[in-house]
């Protein structure tokens, strides 16, 4: 049988079933049930436990956020996670925690401050800090209450927060760290720029996408010592240093080495030749300039090339003459509009389609800029990250994700950290009047005296959300959290920030932790669409709010429907009409718990000897416990939506439409044989409710507490297999399944309503099905024949024979017409299917894909036509 050996001294009975109210309604359950579970404690982690741990640390949402369908998609699994390790006996910590998110929250406030004719220049740095954290006190946060909504079972006693206390110690402790060990440095190189924001940008806070430009072609020197280069930002020209050719493209040999005149200015820049170039793209040459192009950047350091730069923070042009004090955009106008004057324009397209950066906060166009900047060395770090992985320390769920890992780690530029910003951590490095440098740890006093200041940028937000599954635990403190819960088990996560977020922490980790991984997996997950697979946006108006939804649907619909469209690292499809038929799940949960209770189901006492069960009680025994074991192996390979798939598979189809049905007329009967499935009964709700908590917490836990008496299923225990089949009984059933299927069929061919009674005659002597007659007239709204029954259809099935009176039950005229109309529909279809693939000159130039539907077509009008003849045969003559 099925091992629950979390058994309940109690029974239930009608009178139970009578105090719960005939329809669900989930805003009466699911806050009052959230309260009770977090007054009781159940989410708070003991870090003194001796069970073993399981961990996991949430994304941490920005303090900026409000809960979106993709945070509710991951929260939904990771609650599942944490929920069954939970019930299995694990010390399970399920850690929260808010994102100070830099860019995003200065701007809110910056934009309230603008409100009132202010910046947070009037106000001083000092001050507008202080301005945040009242901002954050006030707005920030509220994706947390959100999250409470939806029933994540977060230990809220330790929430973090990436800018408190602790947090902060932590990230001036591992700076100090990578700065003493040479692996922070400070210099120019080219970084995304915002002239909104005014700061650098990492790479995940742009956002690509194409815009109409136009591509202009230049003609650089005069006659055959001219080069022609191609450009969409003729603006840079400005700051051109060198025009750069392929070293062996004979087209320019003779000018490598020389100069030429750059246009609209006085300078001369040289030819030099260098292997990035592609000889084969466009005219084979192309202009550098090397502070306002990464590519360019490269050329000009192994030239040693000088960096000019053209435009100010804004991207106002800096250069003197006509385009001075111009803004980068107006001045791209003018230089093509003064090129052209000079005849310098050789060709032009636009609108030339073109991907442009754009800052993800403000949809700034970004600009490539030379700047003095912070710098991560990566090299060392990324290889370690790398090499966790290869070694099987940590192991990327679904596997064939690892190579996009690898792409990346095996392929990172060091990584800009500082940032123009004044909400943030700071960078803890003070200059001094002479040109000094100190790197000031948390426990170290920073130099005093005149000159001496500290650096004005703070470090990127993907720094210290870097440290996040360590750092949240206490380090660098040696504590008993850390000692208990580090590494954590899981890092489930969406794959579009595997590079960003997943990498980072791997190198900080690695190298915080002595070489101990942040995790043992890492779970992507794909990326929340609308139903016809697009991607959500406002703009469209296909974004939805969870919230919206819960109203309407309640939590646990929302829930099951993400996580049944949670297959590993493929993008989820979800829509309105699913969550209704995830609420209709709820609904039918309900329903047949309630009609359990009514009937007197049972967790009290051992559950009865097989021999003292019907073949129905020993069947669904059987397929629980397959259902049990099909679940564990899905959940532990990270299957969600085949867990979700399969408990409403076994909960609907074999529990609710089967057993409970088959089961009515047992318990009809009275006697031991219905106290024995009262008892089976209760098992199976028992376990199934177990079994759905994870991913539908609320209207499972309103059912089983009243079920069974006990406390809670937070904390009830796991099922297990125990290994309990029989394949005689699932044997049985299936017939009876069979016989059922194949009357109800027919039933509906006849036109017959879902509950019109109908006299028939059951042959079932000598077959299993003897047993099962009553069951089988009760699901078939059969009636025992009278005197005078004459048959009009019989239905050979499952070596059975059941024979119908269908007289005065349907217009068998009427019917008769409706079915040969059918059927001469069915007739033609195959003709015409049948000449058009008998047509060889058809056949010689039809694509295969057409053909194929052809074939498609005809054997489904032969099959229509084999149903619709046989349900001719069947109706009554006369």
């Amino acid at each position: 049988m099925t091992d629950t050996t979390n058994q309940r001294p109690v029974s239930t009975t009608g009178d139970d079933a009578a105090t719960l109210p005939t329809t669900y309604t989930p805003a009466d359950v699911e806050g009052e049930l959230y309260e009770r579970w977090v007054e009781r404690g159940y989410f708070t982690a003991d870090a003194q436990s001796d069970k073993p741990a399981y961990t996991i640390v949430i994304p941490p949402p920005n303090v900026t956020g409000v809960l979106h369908l993709g945070h509710a998609f991951q929260h939904t699994l990771m609650d599942a996670l944490t929920r069954r390790k939970r019930m299995q006996g694990f010390e399970t910590l399920w850690l929260p925690g808010m994102d100070h998110a830099g860019i995003a929250t200065q701007n809110k406030v910056e934009q309230q401050l603008a409100e009132a004719g202010l910046s947070r220049h009037d106000l001083g740095r000092e001050a507008f800090v202080e301005k945040v954290w009242e901002w954050k006190k006030s707005y920030g946060g509220r994706i947390l209450g959100q999250m409470r909504r939806l029933g994540d079972g977060v230990d809220w006693s330790r929430e973090r927060f990436t800018m408190d206390e602790g947090l902060s110690q932590a990230v001036q402790t591992i700076f100090k760290r990578l700065f003493d060990d040479g692996l922070i440095y400070r210099a120019e190189r080219i970084i995304n720029w915002c002239p909104r924001c005014l700061t650098a940008l990492s790479d995940i806070e742009v956002e690509h996408e194409d815009v109409p430009g136009e591509l202009v072609s230049i003609r650089y020197g005069e006659g055959e010592d001219s080069i022609v280069v191609a450009t969409t930002r003729a603006e840079t020209m400005l700051g051109d240093t060198a025009v750069a050719v392929h070293p062996e493209d004979e087209r320019y040999k003779h000018l490598v080495g020389r100069t030429i005149k750059l246009p609209l200015t006085d300078r001369e820049i040289p030819v030099v030749a260098d292997e990035h170039v592609d000889p084969e793209f466009g005219t084979g040459a192309v202009k550098v300039t090397p502070a306002h192009d990464p590519n360019d950047f490269a050329i000009g350091q192994r030239h040693d090339l000088p960096n000019l730069t053209v435009m100010d923070d804004h991207g106002v042009i800096t250069v003197h003459g006509p385009f001075l004090g111009m803004d980068r955009l107006e001045a791209r106008s003018a230089v093509v509009g003064a090129l052209r004057e000079q005849g310098r324009i050789v060709a032009e397209k636009r609108p030339y389609m073109h991907a442009v950066g754009h800052c993800s906060r403000c949809h700034t166009v970004v600009e490539p800029r030379l700047s003095l900047q912070w710098w991560v060395k990566v090299e060392p770090l990324a290889k370690a990250a790398g090499d966790a992985v290869r070694d099987g320390k940590v192991e990327i769920h679904p596997k064939e994700l690892e190579r996009r890992y690898f792409d990346w780690v095996d392929n990172m530029y060091d990584w800009c950290i500082s940032r123009q910003l004044w909400w943030g951590h700071r960078i803890p490095v003070w200059y001094g009047p002479e040109g000094e440098v100190v790197c000031v740890g948390p426990d170290e006093q920073p130099p005093t005296g005149e000159g001496w200041h500290q650096d004005p940028d703070v470090l990127d937000t993907w720094f210290s959300s870097g440290l996040w599954p360590f750092s949240t635990l206490g380090w660098p403190g040696k504590t008993a959290d850390l000692e208990k819960f580090y590494p954590t088990d899981v890092l489930l996560t969406g794959h579009d920030i595997i590079f960003f977020w997943v990498a980072r922490m791997m190198m900080f980790s690695l190298y915080a932790m002595d070489g101990q991984a942040p995790f043992k997996t890492v779970a992507l997950t794909g990326l929340v669409r609308d139903e016809r697979g697009k991607k959500m946006s406002k703009s469209s108006g296909t974004a939805v709010d969870p919230l919206d939804w819960m109203d309407a649907y309640g939590a646990d619909a929302v829930r099951f429907t993400l996580a049944r469209g949670a297959n590993p690292g493929a993008d989820v499809p979800i829509g309105e009409d699913w969550v209704k038929g995830s609420r209709n799940f709820c609904n039918k949960i309900w329903n047949a718990t309630r009609f359990a209770l009514m009937n007197g189901a049972t967790v009290e006492g051992p559950l009865p000897a097989p021999e003292e069960l019907t073949a129905a009680d020993r069947w669904i025994l059987s397929r629980l416990n397959t259902a049990v074991a099909e679940v564990d192996a899905l959940y532990d390979d990270y299957e969600f939506a085949k867990v979700s798939d399969a408990l409403f598979h076994f909960a609907w189809d074999e529990v609710f439409d089967w057993y409970v049905e088959l089961s009515k007329t047992t318990l009809a009967k009275g006697g031991p044989q219905a106290d024995a499935s009262r008892r089976v009964l209760g098992e199976v709700l028992d376990v199934t409710l177990r079994l759905l908590h994870p991913v539908v917490p609320f209207v499972t836990e309103a059912l089983w507490t009243r079920l069974t008496g006990a406390e809670s299923l937070v904390v009830a225990e796991w099922p297990k297999d125990s290994g309990f089949r029989d394949t005689a009984a699932e044997a049985e059933v299936a017939t009876v399944q069979q016989v059922v299927t194949e009357v109800r069929r027919f039933r509906t061919d006849q036109g017959l309503q879902d509950r019109q009674r109908v006299p028939a005659q059951l042959e079932l002597a000598g077959t299993a099905l003897a047993a099962h007659e009553d069951a089988i007239r009760s699901l078939l709204w059969l009636t025992v024949p009278e005197e005078g029954f004459a048959a009009t259809a019989s239905l050979p099935v499952a070596g059975a024979t059941v024979a119908l009176d269908l007289s005065g039950t349907i217009d068998v005229a009427a019917e008769r017409k409706r079915l040969a109309k059918d059927l001469a529909a069915a007739e033609k279809e195959k003709a015409q299917t049948t000449a058009k693939l008998g047509n060889e000159a058809f056949l010689a130039k039809a694509p295969d894909e057409v053909v194929a539907k052809i074939r498609t077509r005809q054997e489904a009008a032969e099959a229509d036509i084999a149903r619709i003849t046989a349900q001719l045969a069947a109706l009554p003559q006369g």
